[in-house]
C-alpha cells in the first residue's frame, strides 16, 4: 500500500508504503525506491544504493525482527523530502534492536576470517549520510538520512 502527498508551502514530498514481513515484500519495496527515484531524476546510481540500503534494513527486520511471518507484523517505510535532502523512516513493532550500536566490521581480515554480520549495516552507513535510532511506543524507528 503506497501513500503520497505534497505539500507546496515547505516544498516537502511525503511517500509511504506498508510491508508486511514476508521477504517476497522486498519487490514492492524496490518499486517503491525506484518509483522515487524517477520521480525525483535521481541518477540510477544513487536510486541503486538508496534501494541497497533500505533493503538491508529491510530484509533485517523481515528476517529477525519478528518471531514469525504474519501479514500482522507490519514495517512502516515513510519518505519525506525537503530541498535536497531525503528522509526514509523504517517503523516495525519487532524485537528491539538499534543497528547504529554495532562495531564496525574489520573490513581488513579475509572473508573466512571474520565473524558472520555486521557488513550490511556497515554498507548502509556507508551509503547514506546519517542513521539515527530510537525505540517509541514500542516500535523501532530508524532514520536515514541522504542529501542530494
Amino acid at each position: 500500500m503506497v501513500n503520497e502527498q505534497k505539500t507546496e508551502q515547505t516544498s516537502e514530498i511525503i511517500r509511504s508504503i506498508i510491508l508486511t514481513n514476508n521477504i517476497e515484500q522486498i519487490n514492492s519495496l524496490h518499486e517503491f525506491v525506484d518509483s522515487i527515484g524517477e520521480e525525483l531524476k535521481l541518477s540510477p546510481a544513487l536510486t541503486l544504493n538508496l534501494n541497497l540500503a533500505l533493503e538491508e534494513i529491510v530484509s533485517n527486520v523481515i528476517l529477525y525482527a519478528y518471531s514469525v511471518v504474519s501479514p500482522e507484523n507490519r514495517i512502516f517505510i515513510e519518505f519525506i523530502k525537503t530541498g535536497n535532502n531525503l528522509k526514509f523512516i523504517i517503523s516495525d513493532s519487532g524485537k528491539p534492536f538499534d543497528p547504529t550500536t554495532k562495531d564496525e566490521p574489520d573490513i581488513t581480515l579475509e572473508a573466512v576470517e571474520r565473524p558472520i554480520g555486521g557488513l550490511g549495516i556497515f554498507l548502509v552507513k556507508q551509503i547514506m549520510d546519517d542513521i539515527t535510532y530510537s525505540r517509541e511506543n514500542g516500535m523501532n524507528k530508524l532514520v536515514l538520512y541522504k542529501s542530494i
